[in-house]
């Protein structure tokens, strides 16, 4: 296949937001480096991530002007150097989290890269190395859930808590989820056995009336803000686990005192590309479970909503106000 030299891509212009995203028509086409392959995207998966990147939050995050996204799927159409066990024509979904996935072309590591399962379209696999395993790692390696035990899942209706409500509910936990109203038919369809309003106050009071006073055992923190503060008052004492992989809410401060003198809790900070580094092995593990689970039927191919590539600040902002349900990406063509 001819690569061309230049192609369609989101760029991020400032770091105001995703409203600063230009739709370019010249952005060259990158080369892959040794270990890494080049994919020709068809989709590409919008998270909270890229708009944490759009306003400057993310601790490392590129600078403007950059070119967005951080997961793609698409096909194999080049190899860099001493790269193997993939090969062109073979589809597969990446991240990257320097970004560049909103764009015709995108360049990911190899061994990160995961194939399309078999049946898939492009865009079904799209929550593979982001949303499913940040669900999973949540749940299991780093929440310790068991059967019987009761989680509470902030965003249930968003790409990651739908995943983590059916594994949830796989694993045989009493699930708690939190929604906005318009969301709640939605969420009891995916098994939760109780949704609470998550725009309404005292979150905390109502988890613990429903427990009997003795909270939950693991919370999957998404939300940030004072949403961490009611977290942090709804887990078990001592043995609660309160995992946090998101601050879609905004900065929350938490205290040695707070710990020590109030939310005698455990608090567990979730990267999924931290994972991926620092902990390999642990991460080879949640991908064998996560592909268990598709096995078994829990998780099928994805429903993302599919917006135009040019449409991609609509997206983001959509995203950033809440006002979206389940995966949303965007395609190429």
């Amino acid at each position: 296949m001819d690569i061309p030299s230049v192609m369609r891509a989101l760029q991020q212009t400032s770091l105001d937001g995703p409203q600063d995203l230009r739709l370019i028509t010249d952005a060259p086409v990158p080369r892959p480096g040794p270990g890494e392959v080049l994919i020709r995207v068809t989709a590409a998966g919008v998270n909270f991530v890229d708009i944490s990147q759009s306003r400057g939050t993310l601790a490392n995050g590129p600078r403007p002007p950059y070119l967005a996204g951080i997961e793609g799927v698409g096909e194999v159409i080049a190899l860099g150097e001493k790269t193997s066990g993939l090969e062109p024509g073979v589809h597969v979904a990446g991240v990257r989290i320097a970004g560049g996935a909103f764009a015709e072309y995108m360049v990911v590591p190899a061994p990160g890269a995961v194939p399309v399962p078999d049946g898939w379209a492009d865009e079904q696999a799209l929550g593979l190395l982001v949303n499913w395993p940040t669900a999973l790692a949540a749940l299991k390696p780093l929440g310790g859930l068991t059967p019987g035990q009761t989680v509470l899942i902030h965003a249930a209706a968003g790409g990651t808590g739908e995943a983590a409500v059916r594994m949830a509910k796989h694993y045989g936990a009493t699930v708690i989820a939190t929604a906005s109203p318009e969301k709640h038919e939605v969420v009891r369809a995916l098994g939760a056995d109780h949704v609470l309003d998550s725009r309404s106050g005292d979150i905390a009071g109502k988890v613990l009336a429903l427990t009997g006073g003795a909270g939950v055992d693991v919370v999957l923190e998404s939300i940030g803000g004072a949403t961490l503060e009611a977290s942090l008052a709804a887990a078990k004492r001592v043995t609660g686990r309160v995992v946090v992989y998101g601050a879609a809410g905004g900065e929350a401060t938490l205290s040695n005192s707070g710990l020590i003198y109030k939310h005698q809790v455990q608090v567990i900070g979730l990267n999924i590309g931290t994972l991926i580094q620092a902990a390999p092995h642990m991460f080879g593990e949640v991908m064998g479970q996560l592909f268990g689970l598709i096995a078994a039927g829990v998780l099928g191919p994805g429903r993302p909503t599919m917006h135009a590539l040019a449409d991609g600040p609509k997206a983001l902002a959509e995203l950033e106000a809440r006002a979206t349900v389940g995966k949303q990406a965007l395609r190429m063509g």
